[in-house]
């Protein structure tokens, strides 16, 4: 076979002929040269046999001395009882496959998104129904969720992924927050669930009593005592004095903070001595005009002394809208705490009273209570607090608004906290609790 070697100038003088020419190299290589016709092109072929089988494999080298080196290569292989054109076929697959699998992998990274991406499609779709658009819920997350799983696929997120927030809550107090948080979460899976983004919730397993213990309703009244205890200390606890009026008006309107921090100036009616709560701003949608009392009015002309807003009654600290729903809360926990607040350490007791730790709700709730023990009847004390009569009957039938009746309920409060809230109060006659 040696000797059938071309030597490098036989191999440069191969040329094109009329016909298409084979020509032997020796050891099963040949060269090919095509017709004039076809172009005249040289490429190499190696020849084999494999299982007692001839066979012919076109070689990619372009030179001779690449052709030789291929062709010994190949030997090799067929020497191991390796077919190289079965090989280079299976190699193909192989590759095709790996190919497939690397865009299947791809597509799937791509379909995955993470718990952010949803969070703000749940937002865009859901959220934006609430009466701020989502405002508040998407505080909670960025504040508490988001830094914890925001970066993770969603199907990626596992049972422990959620414990960890709500243990992050925990450790902080704030128990209610963590349910409410839970809940939150659980519904943003749940919706990823409904359009098939995940199979299953991660939420699903966990119990919402196990998170912070069994939920209680708050029952916390102030009594009398207390409300005067408040009066003699709000000086004294370095709040704004926009906060100490907001304190009072909660207690005498029986309005929800919320409702009191979106408050607008337009819709106080000093003349009328009323203030509209638009649909907009109230829990149940509906429009509740509060009758103020005496009292209740000296707290807004109070507001308006040092009024920094044309529009709202309380400004946050860019001075572009109205303050924060929590911000009110925070002032009045602030000062009834054990946690260190550093450089307002010596006030954080300044409003602890006798029967414990109060929030501004709980005044709504006291407020309640006192008319009730001032003698008004049910009926108006829940149209006061602007409550939707949860009997549909009655819903249908009894519509009266009894505007009167709360009027004169919400002077008769008035005239108490006034009473309560005098310097001397010593020979304060206590109302007699009634059962509510």
């Amino acid at each position: 076979m040696a000797s059938n070697r071309l030597t490098p100038l036989a191999f440069k003088n191969l040329k094109p002929q009329d016909d298409e020419q084979t020509i032997s190299d020796g050891g099963g290589l040949f060269i090919r040269v095509r017709s004039i016709a076809d172009g005249g092109a040289i490429t190499f072929r190696f020849c084999y046999r494999i299982d007692g089988k001839q066979r012919w494999k076109n070689l990619s080298a372009k030179t001779l001395t690449a052709a030789r080196a291929e062709r010994d290569s190949i030997k090799l292989q067929v020497k191991a009882g390796i077919d190289p054109m079965l090989e280079e076929s299976l190699q193909k697959e192989r590759q095709r496959q790996a190919q497939l699998a690397e865009q299947a992998e791809l597509a799937k990274q791509q379909a995955l998104i993470t718990v952010r991406d949803l969070f703000e499609r749940w937002a865009a779709t859901d959220l934006q129904n609430r009466k701020d658009g989502g405002k508040e819920i998407r505080r909670m997350f960025e504040k508490d969720v988001l830094p914890i799983i925001g970066g993770l696929a969603v199907a990626d997120v596992r049972k422990g992924h959620i414990t960890e927030i709500t243990d992050t809550l925990l450790l902080r107090g704030v128990n209610r927050m963590a349910k409410l948080i839970l809940a939150l979460v659980r519904q943003m899976f749940r919706f990823a669930v409904d359009r098939d983004i995940i199979e299953f919730d991660p939420t699903a397993s966990i119990r919402k009593a196990k998170i912070g213990g069994k939920s209680v309703e708050r029952d916390r009244i102030l009594s009398e005592d207390e409300i005067r205890a408040l009066y003699r200390q709000l000086p004294d606890a370095n709040m704004m004095p926009s906060t100490e009026c907001a304190i009072w008006i909660m207690l005498s309107t029986l309005c929800r903070v919320g409702e009191l921090s979106k408050a607008k100036w337009e819709h106080i009616d000093f003349t009328a001595k009323t203030w509209l709560i638009p649909d907009e701003h109230s829990k149940n949608g509906k429009p509740h005009t509060i009758y103020l009392s005496d009292f209740a009015l000296a707290q807004f002309k109070r507001l308006a002394e040092f009024r920094e807003s044309d529009v709202w009654l309380f400004m946050d600290r860019t001075k572009t809208t109205h303050v924060c729903d929590k911000s009110i809360s925070k002032q009045v926990n602030d000062r009834q705490t054990d946690r260190d607040l550093s450089n307002r350490s010596q006030h954080k007791d300044a409003l602890r009273l006798t029967g414990g730790k109060w929030t501004p709700h709980d005044l709504r709730r006291t407020g309640a209570t006192f008319m009730g023990n001032l003698g008004i009847s049910p009926d108006v004390i829940e149209k006061c607090l602007n409550h939707t009569e949860q009997n549909k009957m009655k819903r249908v039938y009894q519509r009266q608004e009894l505007k009167a009746e709360q009027a004169e309920a919400w002077r008769k409060l008035g005239e108490r906290l006034e009473i309560l809230t005098r310097e001397h109060t010593g020979n304060v006659i206590v109302l007699k609790t009634s059962p509510r």
